[in-house]
C-alpha cells in the first residue's frame, strides 16, 4: 500500500482541496455550491475524508452524514450514511487500498459516535461504488430495488434492524405526471454539469418544456422517486436517467423514445 494519509475537511479548508476533481471556485458553480451545502449540512454530521498520497497529492474521498439526512430516498435513521466514494484520481493510484481505508474511517468515526452501523448505496452502473470493496469488510446487502440498486450495511449489533429503501418511491414517481422533470441537488457536484445543455436541446430540439426542481434538502431528497437521490431525469412519469448524463447521451435517449 502507498504511503497516504486522511484528512478531515471542514468548511474552513474544503476549498484548498476541492471535491471529486473540481478545485477553482472561481470557474466551478459546483464547487460553490458544493461548498455551500457541505458548510450548511457540516453542523447536523456531515464529514468528507479526503485520502493524500505521500508522493500523488489528493486522491480521492469519503462523504457521509446521520441517516436521518441521508440525501437518498431510504430510511436509516440510527446509521452512519454514504454518500459517495471517489478514489483513485489517476490511474497509477487505483487498487491502492485508498477506498477501503477511507470506509474504515468512517466505520470508526460511527462507532465513536454511538451509531448502530454503516449503510450505503450501491450499483453496478455509473456514479456509484459497487458492491465488491464494501463486501470485503463485513457490509451486507439488505435491500434492493430495481434498476440495479443495492442498499448494504455494517451493522454493530446483529440484532439491529436493518435500513430499507423507502416503500413509496414509486408512488412518488406520480407526481411528477407528464413532460419533462429533472431532479438535482448540490449533493452530487455532477448534478450541475450539462444540465443547462439538456435544457436548452429539449425546448430547441424537442419542443419540450423542463420543469427544474431543486432538492434543496434531505427531506427532499429523500422523497425522490430515484434511488440516486440526489438527480433524475424523467419523462411523461418514467426515470429514462437515474444519474447525471451528458447532453449527447440525452438526445440518444429522447430520440428512441419520440420516434
Amino acid at each position: 500500500m502507498s504511503a497516504f494519509e486522511i484528512i478531515d475537511l471542514t468548511p474552513e479548508n474544503i476549498a484548498d482541496y476541492g471535491v471529486c476533481g473540481y478545485k477553482d471556485i472561481k470557474k466551478h458553480a459546483e464547487l460553490r455550491n458544493k461548498i455551500q451545502w457541505f458548510t450548511d449540512y457540516y453542523p447536523k454530521g456531515l464529514r468528507i475524508k479526503a485520502v493524500l498520497s505521500e508522493d500523488g497529492g489528493y486522491q480521492g474521498m469519503i462523504e457521509y452524514i446521520p441517516g436521518n439526512y441521508a440525501h437518498r430516498p431510504v430510511e436509516a435513521d440510527g446509521y452512519m450514511f454514504i454518500h459517495c466514494l471517489y478514489v483513485g484520481l489517476k490511474k497509477d493510484y487505483k487498487g491502492k487500498g485508498f477506498g477501503t481505508a477511507l470506509i474504515q474511517a468512517c466505520i470508526d468515526d460511527a462507532k465513536n459516535t454511538g451509531m448502530k452501523g454503516v449503510a450505503v448505496v450501491t450499483r453496478k452502473g455509473s456514479f456509484m461504488a459497487n458492491d465488491t470493496i464494501f463486501q470485503k469488510i463485513g457490509f451486507e446487502v439488505v435491500d434492493q430495488v430495481k434498476p440495479d440498486f443495492h442498499l448494504m450495511a455494517k451493522k454493530f449489533d446483529a440484532e439491529t434492524n436493518n435500513p430499507k429503501f423507502k416503500e413509496d418511491m414509486q408512488a412518488n414517481l406520480k407526481n411528477f405526471g407528464s413532460g419533462l422533470t429533472i431532479l438535482r441537488s448540490p449533493q452530487c457536484p455532477y448534478t450541475e454539469k450539462n444540465v443547462k445543455a439538456i435544457m436548452i436541446t429539449a425546448k430547441e430540439q424537442f419542443h419540450l418544456e423542463v420543469r427544474l426542481i431543486d432538492l434543496s434538502d434531505a427531506e427532499t431528497a429523500r422523497n425522490s422517486p430515484c434511488p440516486f437521490g440526489t438527480f433524475a431525469i424523467i419523462f411523461d412519469g418514467k426515470i429514462i436517467s437515474h444519474h447525471p448524463i451528458s447532453n449527447t447521451r440525452f438526445v440518444n435517449i429522447l430520440d428512441k423514445l419520440i420516434k
